[in-house]
């Protein structure tokens, strides 16, 4: 068994933590400080930290791994190897240098295509056909370390950034699984990335999830899933925000922003063709159906929806 340290923070981060759980000895978690979340700012743990206090592993949330004591603290875990999944942090060189089998990371994308902060959100938008995991020893650079082992993943047509996440999470557990061990007794040699192929992404904003309606709706419709659950896909009806939780591009061409119903089907018109409204969530309402909202608000039909940004 393998003295590993992890470095995770969100529920991506779970499945591989869980199956070095099972497989190797875990000597240390390092995750993100506790953060504000929710509407009331709550300050609230981790995934990745509620799964190692509640097995008893040794914690440590750092603000930063430059620190001197952070170094030594990691020097006194005397790790052979430190898996890295979505921790929100950079590493430096002394980190990078600690381990005798270096530090790997599982990236949540088929590198170099979509480094960076939101390669799940990015291959939806893009309306990529596959996606995957890469299993990736780690550099000073971001996300430009050589490959250890890949493995591609079909996008359904149905799949938000919500979803993708959870199958993409437990197929990087399942491939690092597999290549640790062929890793760390140095049958594999790692490729280098293509510089010429990358592409990067950007940490999502709240006003990315703003839709406008003089866009095409295949284009609408990929951006209510990869927005899904943040920051959510939005506009206003009645100057107040409404959400669109999911939703399907239709060819019925309607005047941008109008709301129409024909034979059940409730439809929001776009630059080209339009979206079938299935789920959506008004202004401090539950979720609900698009039908549900239009039986409860007659004036729902026919409404213009997106007079102005909302980003509240």
């Amino acid at each position: 068994m393998l003295r590993v340290v992890f470095m995770g923070t969100p529920e991506f981060a779970l499945p591989t933590l869980q199956m070095l759980w099972r497989t190797q000895e875990v000597v240390g978690v390092f995750t993100r400080p506790d953060q504000p979340a929710g509407r009331g700012l709550r300050v609230t743990m981790s995934p990745v930290k509620e799964e190692a206090v509640r097995r008893g592993a040794p914690l440590f949330e750092p603000q930063s791994l430059r620190t001197p004591a952070v170094l030594e603290s990691l020097r006194d875990l005397r790790p052979e190897i430190i898996v890295v999944a979505a921790y929100g942090l950079i590493l430096p060189q002394a980190v990078l240098a600690l381990p005798a089998h270096g530090c790997l990371n599982i990236h949540a994308s088929l590198l170099p295509k979509y480094r960076g902060a939101s390669p799940v959100a990015s291959a939806i938008l893009s309306g990529d056909l596959e996606t995957g995991v890469t299993v990736m020893l780690m550099d000073a650079g971001l996300d430009t370390g050589p490959v250890v082992a890949q493995r591609a993943l079909r996008i359904d047509e149905q799949d938000d950034t919500a979803s993708l996440e959870a199958k993409l999470s437990l197929l990087g557990a399942d491939l690092l699984s597999e290549t640790i061990t062929e890793w760390t007794d140095g049958r594999i040699q790692p490729q280098p990335q293509d510089s010429q192929l990358a592409s990067m992404t950007h940490p999502i904003r709240k006003e990315d999830g703003w839709l406008d309606w003089t866009q095409p709706a295949e284009v609408l419709a990929r951006r209510v899933r990869a927005f899904n659950p943040w920051p959510g896909a939005h506009t206003t009806w009645q100057e107040k925000p409404l959400k669109v939780l999911s939703a399907a591009a239709d060819e019925t061409a309607i005047s941008p922003g109008r709301i129409v119903e024909s034979g059940g089907v409730i439809r929001v018109g776009c630059g080209v063709g339009s979206i079938r409204l299935e789920r959506v969530q008004p202004a401090g309402k539950r979720a609900m159906t698009a039908r549900e909202l239009a039986r409860g608000h007659r004036d729902f039909i026919g409404a213009q929806l997106g007079a102005q940004p909302c980003v509240g």
